[in-house]
């Protein structure tokens, strides 16, 4: 049986829960929620509305409202950047960012927006004290990952985030590497907009995300269309979150996503944590013993996320992960991972790395196999 470890792209596999809930959704019901009043578009309503529920709960938002669903967190980024940034502001980012971040900020730089990035150290940490020294100009915006989908490096995001709020700079964080993983409080963590993707942490199905903005703040739509209400408007709605859900919700995603959360809720992210925690001790353990073998990013696991980026010397990363897979059912991800600005960080561009990336359903015995594969590998490089 294959070892999955490129759960930083997509969780696999998923709870049973989520494969039923899915599944329910499209036998028993398939309405369309919001559009009409039958009985089982009510149900469809009532999936979406507790899928709601459970995203605003689980995040530490005080109103569900202002969860918007949307494919993924991509589209999320890119709502709250389009929507709220124009022409003369200035945002701060870092070089850890993946491209969902960098392609919209270049855009909007083409639109008449500075962007700055504040280089981040080797290991791919960006120290509070940059930001704010990058802050010295007026900005209306601080976006950054909080962890890293190369290095899995986790960045301060519970100091960053109140001093946004105390300088009155928005604060915009891509939560897409540990959401599901890390306890996130919009609040506590002074956090003004959040995206996460419902397919990675949370274990969801892919075509799942959201946007969290909040109360205050009102971009304007990305998408512009039918949302079930007001349809004698040709504007879009005011309120929240029907301002950016126009068109047909992914329901049984959704039904899929507030099971996700909820298996997650009864395993206790402490719980999952401290697994994968253990997982990466394992990996990390084993492979700085092995000669040529060098990692990338920090080594103690507070500082760290599921996410671990590596190069062999001599040997190019997409023969590494090619042999991996064919040779010993080790399944990957090479190459720059939608991030080169990390990579160029991390001196690793233009190859990139192999990526492991571990999850809550992997074993100690399988980051064995992964060492004792990878010391092979290391020990009889392919003529």
């Amino acid at each position: 049986m294959a070892i999955y470890l490129d759960n930083a792209a997509t969780s696999f596999p998923k709870p049973e829960a989520v494969v039923q809930a899915v599944s329910a959704a499209l036998r028993d019901i398939g309405a369309n929620p919001g559009r009409g009043g039958h009985q089982l578009v009510l149900k469809a309503g009532r999936i979406v509305f507790e899928a709601r529920e459970a995203v605003a709960e689980f995040i530490g938002a005080p109103d569900a409202t202002r969860i918007a669903f949307t494919a993924n967190a991509t589209e999320a980024i890119n709502i709250g950047l389009f929507g709220l940034l124009k022409a003369g502001d200035r945002v701060v980012t870092t070089t850890m960012e993946h491209n969902a971040v960098v392609r919209p900020l270049r855009a909007l730089q083409e639109r008449g927006v500075q962007v700055v990035k504040v280089p981040a150290d080797p290991r791919g940490f960006v120290h509070p004290q940059e930001i704010r020294r990058a802050c010295g100009e007026k900005t209306a915006m601080v976006i950054l990952s909080h962890c890293s989908n190369v290095s899995g490096t986790l960045q301060p995001i519970e100091e960053i985030g109140p001093w946004c709020r105390r300088e009155g700079i928005l604060f915009f964080v891509d939560a897409a590497q540990s959401a599901g993983v890390f306890t996130l409080d919009v609040v506590d963590m002074g956090i003004d907009l959040l995206a996460v993707p419902g397919h990675k942490g949370l274990l969801g199905p892919q075509g799942t995300g959201f946007l969290y903005v909040r109360e205050g703040l009102n971009p304007q739509p990305l998408i512009y269309g039918g949302t079930g209400g007001n349809s004698n408007s040709e504007l879009p709605p005011e309120q929240m979150p029907e301002r950016f859900e126009a068109g047909t919700l992914n329901t049984p995603g959704l039904a899929g996503l507030a099971a996700g959360i909820g298996f997650l809720r009864r395993a206790g992210l402490a719980a999952v944590r401290a697994h994968e925690a253990e997982l990466m001790s394992e990996l990390i353990a084993g492979l700085e013993q092995i000669p040529g073998l060098r990692l990338h990013g920090p080594r103690e696991p507070r500082c760290h996320g599921a996410v671990l980026s590596l190069t062999l010397e001599g040997r190019d990363p997409a023969e590494i992960g090619f042999l991996l897979d064919r040779e010993y059912g080790i399944l990957t991800r090479v190459g720059l991972h939608c991030a080169p600005d990390a990579h160029r960080t991390l001196g690793t561009h233009p190859r990139g790395t192999v990526r492991l990336s571990p999850g809550y359903f992997n074993t100690l015995d399988e980051m064995r196999h992964v060492v004792s594969a990878l010391a092979a590998l290391a020990a009889h490089p392919v003529p």
